[in-house]
C-alpha cells in the first residue's frame, strides 16, 4: 500500500496524500508499528488464510526502516508544499523506490542499512 500510495502522489503531486504518509511512517517509526493500518489489514485479512509462520522479525530494524521512510517523506512533503516539486519528486522517488523493492522483493534498504549501521557502528544503532 505504500508502493501506491507514493505512486499516486508522484503522478498527481498531491502533498497532503504524502503529508500523511509521513505522519504514518512517524507514528510506526517512533510510537508502535503496530499503528500501521496496513499491517491491520494483513493481521486481519489476509495472514488468517495463509500457513503460519514461526519467523518473526526483531522490531528495531523495521522501526528504523520507517524512520527512514519519514525522513523521505518528510523531505518531499516539505519539496511539494514549498513550490520545490523537483526536490519533492526526487525525494518521493527515492521512497518508491525503496518502497517498491519491499514490496515486490521482500528487500528491505532500511532494514539492511539498520543491519549495517549496527555491525560496523554499534553505538548509533542499538536495539530498542
Amino acid at each position: 500500500m505504500t508502493t501506491v500510495v507514493l505512486a499516486i502522489v508522484l503522478l498527481t503531486g498531491w502533498w497532503r496524500l504524502l503529508a500523511a504518509q509521513t505522519v504514518l511512517f512517524a507514528m510506526c517509526a517512533f510510537i508502535s508499528l503496530k499503528l500501521n493500518p496496513w499491517g491491520h489489514v494483513y493481521r486481519y485479512a489476509i495472514q488468517p488464510r495463509i500457513t503460519p509462520t514461526t519467523e518473526r522479525e526483531e522490531a528495531a530494524p523495521l522501526r528504523f526502516a520507517q524512520g527512514v521512510g519519514f525522513v523521505f517523506a518528510l523531505l518531499g512533503t516539505i519539496g511539494y508544499a514549498t513550490g520545490y516539486t523537483t526536490f519533492g519528486t526526487v525525494a518521493t522517488s527515492l521512497a518508491l523506490v525503496a518502497a517498491f523493492l519491499n514490496a515486490a522483493f521482500g528487500l528491505c534498504l532500511g532494514c539492511e542499512v539498520y543491519l549495517l549501521l549496527r555491525r560496523y557502528a554499534p553505538a548509533l544503532a542499538r536495539p530498542q
